[in-house]
């Protein structure tokens, strides 16, 4: 590409970290999914099911699939909401928890290089960005019903 584009360069940087990310997980016999998904849960209360999805931005149907694999690998366990009767908390179990570690510790060492290697100034820059990039989507300034670019 002759000049770069904002969006090409967020996808294919995500592309590789994810690319990344699973080749580190396969060591550890899961792949980035799941450990994303083990990270979103929380350790000590559980996380409703239903705020898992929007917690980590995925479809339903997606999520679903995850967690049945994820149960079945015996990585969590599925408790009725005390709150919400018609609600399932996911929970993670010992096993789970092991791996809650070895996630984070993966995602912690990603960040401790790239903070070695990027000035504070520069990684507050990309936060910055990314964080007018992100408020620009959620208040839908980029493409809207009005916008005669909308495709």
């Amino acid at each position: 590409m002759k000049d770069l584009t904002i969006d090409y360069a967020l996808r294919s940087t995500w592309q590789s970290v994810a690319r990344m990310y699973n080749e580190e997980a396969k060591i550890f016999e899961s792949t980035m999914a799941v450990g994303f998904t083990l990270l979103s849960i929380d350790p000590k209360e559980g996380t409703p099911s239903t705020s898992l999805g929007p917690k980590m931005g995925m479809e339903a149907t997606s999520l679903s699939r995850i967690l049945k694999s994820m149960e079945e690998k015996g990585l969590i366990k599925r408790k009725p909401n005390p709150n919400d009767g018609r609600g399932v908390l996911i929970h993670l179990t010992d096993f789970g928890l092991e791996k809650r570690k070895d996630s984070k510790d993966v995602v912690l060492r990603f960040n401790e290089v790239v903070k070695d290697n990027v000035t504070p100034e520069k990684l507050n820059s990309f936060f910055e960005v990314i964080d007018v990039i992100n408020k620009l989507v959620s208040d839908k300034k980029i493409y809207s019903k009005d916008s005669k670019t909308n495709y």
